[in-house]
């Protein structure tokens, strides 16, 4: 069994994969659908955002604030799914965000900013 202490470093570690993260993928990439340890990290905070809303959501918004342009992608999409409202003021601050990220979507392999991937977000693109 796992205990608290064990949980509280594994949440501590995806949060810090996500925070220095330099592509956005949600699921697996490439031909062989390689899933990236950024998108096994968003998983893993996904899943505390439900089993310990509280503590997770502090180490959403820390990483919202501190994290890498893909890193603050992470976290709006994951406020997105636990408070909308918050998930939806987070995208509008990132609007101003020209930082650049990498993005996968299968095995399409693209760029964006901050800026133009939030717009889409906002206009439910």
């Amino acid at each position: 069994m796992v205990g608290i202490g064990e949980k509280d470093r594994e949440l501590d570690a995806a949060v810090e994969e996500l925070r220095r993260a330099d592509t956005l993928a949600f699921g697996g990439v490439g031909i062989a659908g390689q899933m990236l340890p950024a998108t096994d990290a968003y998983r893993h905070v996904e899943r505390a955002l439900r089993e310990h809303p509280e503590a997770a959501r502090k180490k959403v918004d820390r990483l919202l604030k501190h994290g890498s342009p893909a890193g603050k992608a992470y976290a709006a999409t994951l406020l997105d799914t636990v408070d909308p409202a918050a998930g939806r003021a987070a995208w509008e601050r990132l609007r101003a965000d020209d930082g650049e990220f990498t993005t996968f979507s299968g095995c399409l392999m693209g760029r964006a900013t901050l800026r133009e991937y939030a717009a889409e977000r906002l206009t439910g693109a």
